[in-house]
């Protein structure tokens, strides 16, 4: 790619304005459920019958690590993700059995990537007069070293013709400080341009969901919002209602997610990874927007709200349940009364809890919400605010016990507090914390059972 560059202005956004439109029938959800055939899995959703994975040790490179691409449990969203792994040569010139490489086919270049292709079913193909979005998130680890050249985690790309550089792409660029880019590249003869970039510090560490919406045309229409999942922040947001989404020789568009990276750089690389959950992709349009759905108990009641706006040929909400965040059961149905809220109760004592929304219109077309979780604690449950927080934050519990404990560690695991757990309402002083993120975990007994984590900024 070309690396002279452009630079379109941005809008970096604090505040969320509005939601995205969902979208209907035409879905694919592809969601980690636990360690082993990974790349089968993937497979099913992306491909079926085919490979979507493309990994070093598909071709013999680095045999030894195995497998690029595990599911591991995430702590902070609870559930099992996809972790995608990268190592960085020891011995130069790379050759195909002693190094990650981009498929035993370019040694300058190394990739490990999930995709869609021309084996995908075709609704995971964006062609002209379509409307795509693709919904995941990412996590970037504390450290994480990126190439002066390119590190990129997601791209659109196009088939046919002209399909050389991706036309839309996030990627990681070494500098000072460190970045995260949104490009935008017309055609192969013309430099990239600058979308939208975002400090890396802000997300390293940190969960983040991305929405892209694509209208796939010469003068299509595009958006990419990045959010913060522990508090909804907006990082960055782009749109644009006439732009280039597929070149004229194209046939068809589809994404990617993983690293791909340069090894022109190699000084500044080191072995890395990135933490994928919840890819999402979607064609045609449903006109309500869902601006949030959420779960709370209350004595094993569960209540279940969510909020919507622009209800337009809507038939009804079902709400669906989950034990093992796979097998989703019908637990109340909804009319659409062209109301902006909406709630059911469901009486539920289990353990782990995971829901979500199935919006169905009139002329009986579908789509799902994002799954929502729900861990009951017998014992003790806390939560935490405001988060992110700035001098204080407060801790609450349902209940105290004189064997519990609060322990506070920064983002390398550092404890920095241990607080006796006195009240079922507990203010922390946090005035000498530095900026950054921080993990609490409530001790009983010598045993961890419960962790979160906040973010201070100031």
């Amino acid at each position: 790619m070309n690396l002279k560059q452009t630079i379109l202005p941005i809008k970096i956004l604090v505040i969320i304005i509005t939601a995205l439109p969902l979208f209907a029938t035409a879905q694919a959800t592809l969601n980690a459920n636990g360690p082993g055939q990974t790349y089968e899995l993937i497979n099913s959703i992306l491909a079926p019958g085919y490979t979507a994975v493309e990994a070093p040790d598909q071709c013999a490179s680095h045999p030894s690590f195995g497998r690029h691409i595990a599911e591991v449990f995430d702590a902070t969203l609870n559930k099992y993700v996809f972790e995608f792994y990268i190592h960085v040569p020891t011995n130069f010139p790379v050759v195909n059995t002693t190094a990650d490489n981009d498929r035993c086919l370019n040694y300058d270049r190394q990739r490990v990537e999930i995709k869609t292709y021309e084996a995908s079913p075709a609704n995971l193909k964006g062609t002209i007069g379509e409307t795509v979005n693709y919904k995941w998130r990412f996590r970037l680890p504390i450290g994480f070293q990126p190439s002066p050249n390119f590190t990129h985690i997601h791209q659109v790309k196009a088939v046919g013709g002209d399909e050389g550089d991706p036309l839309f792409t996030l990627t990681v660029r070494a500098g000072s400080p460190n970045i995260l880019q949104l490009l935008h590249v017309i055609d192969s003869t013309t430099p990239s341009t600058i979308l939208g970039y975002i400090n890396l510090a802000t997300i390293a560490g940190v969960w983040v969901e991305a929405t892209e919406v694509v209208k796939v045309g010469a003068n299509g229409t595009y958006s990419m919002t990045l959010k913060r999942v522990s508090d909804d922040s907006v990082l960055l947001n782009y749109s644009s209602a006439n732009i280039l989404t597929i070149r004229p020789s194209n046939t068809f568009i589809r994404p990617k997610w993983g690293i791909y990276r340069s090894l022109n750089s190699y000084s500044y690389l080191r072995d890395d990874s990135i933490r994928i959950d919840g890819i999402s992709i979607q064609e045609g349009v449903l006109p309500v927007h869902l601006k949030n759905f959420s779960a709370t108990n209350n004595s094993n009641k569960i209540l279940l709200k969510w909020n919507v706006e622009n209800e337009i040929n809507l038939g009804n909400y079902e709400v669906e349940y989950s034990s093992n965040n796979i097998d989703f059961k019908n637990i109340g149905n909804v009319k659409a009364a062209n109301k902006t809220v909406y709630n059911l109760e469901y009486n539920n004592n289990q353990q782990k809890q995971f829901y979500r929304l199935k919006l169905i219109d009139k002329d009986g077309e579908f789509s799902y919400s994002n799954i929502i979780s729900l861990f009951i604690n017998n014992k003790i449950e806390i939560s935490l605010y405001p988060n992110p927080a700035k001098d204080f934050i407060i801790i609450s519990t349902n209940k105290i016990s004189s064997k519990s404990t609060l322990i506070i560690s920064d983002a390398i695991g550092i404890v920095v507090k241990k607080i006796p757990l006195t009240n079922t309402l507990t203010t922390i002083s946090t005035s000498d914390f530095l900026n950054g993120i921080y993990h609490i975990q409530l001790e009983e007994n010598n045993q961890i059972i419960s962790n979160h984590s906040f973010v201070i900024t100031r």
